[in-house]
This record gives C-alpha cells, structure tokens and sequence, in this order.
C-alpha cells in the first residue's frame, strides 16, 4: 500500500527525471561573453554553449504545452509493477541470504552484497517489460487535447513494432544498476549493525520501537543517496537504450555516445529529481519492511 502511494504522489518526478534523461530534451542555447586579448580592437567576442534546461523548466514545458495529466504517465504500469517488483525483491533478498549465510560469515557485508545482487538479478529480468512500457509512456510526446496510448496500447505498439525482444531493451542497464542496489543494501546493513551496537535500549518498549524506526529510517535515506549517486549513469544510458527508434544500441555504444557527444556531465540529467523521488520512498519502504520483521519475530515469541 505504501508503495503504491508513493508511486502516485512522485510519479510527476519520474517523468521529468526520464524526460531529463532522454536524448530528445530540448536544449537552450546561452551565450556567454569571452574575451579576445589578442584582437586589435580588444572587443569580446560571444561564445554559445548548449544548456540543459532544469527540472523546474522541463515541469513548467509540460505543464504548458501537454497539460497536468502528462505528469503522470506511465503511472497505470507502475501501479501494476510496484508491488510485485518489490514483494519479489524482499523474498529474493530473505531466501538468498538464508543460503548466503550458510556459505559465508553469517550476515557479513558478502552475504548482503550477493543477495542484494541476486535479488536484483531476478527482479530485473522479470519486471523489465512493465518497466520498458512504463518508460515508453513516458517519453511520449503529445500536444494538449490529443489522445496518448494507454499501457495496453503501448505494449501492443512495441511488440508489433520490435517483437518480444523490444520488452528487453535497456535490460543490460538495469544488471549494470544491481550496482546501486548492492551498494545500497551494504551502506544500509552496516548502518544497520552500527545502530544496533551503539543504540541504548529506552526503558519504555514502545519508544524503542518509534526510535529504532526513525533511525532504519534515516539509515535507508543515507544508504539509498549515496548509492543513486554513485551509480546514476546507467539510468540514463537505460532510458536512451528504451527510445524509439534510438541509435543506442548496446550499454557500452551508448556509454561512449553521451561522453562523446554530450560530456561526462549528461550522465547526470535528471539527479536531482531522482534524489527527491527515491530517497523518502526508499526510507519508507526499508524501514517499514524492517518494522514487519521486528513484529513478526516478536509474534513468534
């Protein structure tokens, strides 16, 4: 339920995040001032530079010339993608570092980064057409008052179009991204572990609880802005990969592409759109999942 929720209220967020990303953004010319010393008559001369336009001007683009109800595309797929990604996500994660724990130390930074891997893994492969139709949508261009495809159509118009491989397309994106979850699970489950060891115990139980899930709180909301930092760059590579009729063709052609045509800088469009959509659902998600175990040990008690 939380998730869905959450995927309603940040959906405008990811759609501007996936506009920012995409290679068909809009770009504003500026012209700065550049001075000549050697020139005879000392004049300056101007220097235009291509500009990407920010979050706030892609919400306003949108909002003029689509009109609110494209801030929220993609959103019927998400709905339907959300709570099963993330429900496989979990009983991937438990059962692989039930197994993991057996191989290695148990709960050591090993076992969370292959099982936080795994999971990935798995979830990827299975959600990535939902994820590819949600994208499609949202990449979608139309002027205010036209009709855009609805999730059913979408679909149809990639497979007729590309054929079954078109619902795999930006996969190879979404294995280089288990880097981010990886990264994610590891920063959060030594948080976790330091949490543990220097957190107090309050005399009132339930205050205990309340501050325990603060603290996952903040601890997932660390954990998640630095692993989206680090390893942002394939969500834009994985957006290009998804455009129709895209000269993308594979992760490391569309590497090269961008730092080639666009410089290193345009593997963070859309960052901080990211940041503001991911990190408090996130937080939520990973602490109430936290909060669920805790009362179903307790219950088993």
């Amino acid at each position: 339920c939380g998730g869905t929720v959450g995927a309603i209220f940040t959906c405008p967020l990811e759609v501007i995040k996936t506009r920012l990303q995409s290679s068909k953004l809009a770009f504003r010319t500026v012209y700065y001032p550049q001075v000549q010393l050697g020139t005879i008559s000392g004049e300056g001369v101007v220097r235009p530079t291509s500009v990407s336009p920010g979050l706030f001007s892609v919400l306003k683009s949108i909002l003029e010339k689509e009109g609110p109800r494209s801030l929220f595309r993609g959103l019927g797929p998400n709905l339907v993608g959300v709570a099963p990604s993330r429900a496989v996500y979990f009983a991937c994660y438990s059962k692989a570092k039930e197994q993991f724990n057996s191989m290695f130390v148990p709960n050591s930074n090993i076992v969370h980064v292959c099982s936080a891997g795994s999971a990935a893994f798995i979830t990827n492969s299975l959600m990535n057409p939902i994820w590819m139709v949600k994208t499609r949508m949202q990449l979608e261009r139309k002027v205010r008052g036209s009709k855009p495809m609805n999730a059913l159509q979408c679909a149809r118009y990639v497979y007729q179009t590309e054929g079954i491989r078109g619902f795999y397309r930006g996969l190879t994106a979404s294995y280089a991204g288990i880097s981010e979850t990886i990264i994610c699970f590891a920063i959060y489950e030594s948080l976790k572990k330091y949490l543990k060891e220097v957190q107090l115990p309050p005399s009132n139980g339930t205050e205990r609880t309340s501050t325990s899930f603060f603290a996952l709180m903040v601890a997932a909301a660390v954990s998640k802005g630095c692993a989206s930092c680090i390893a942002y760059p394939h969500e834009v590579i994985r957006t290009r990969l998804r455009e129709e009729g895209t000269k993308y063709k594979t992760f490391l052609q569309t590497a090269r592409l961008v730092a080639r045509e666009e410089g290193y800088l345009a593997f963070y469009r859309g960052l901080f759109a990211q940041l503001i959509r991911q990190i408090p659902n996130t937080a939520i998600v990973l602490s109430t999942y936290e909060l669920i175990v805790y009362l179903l040990e307790d219950h088993a008690k």
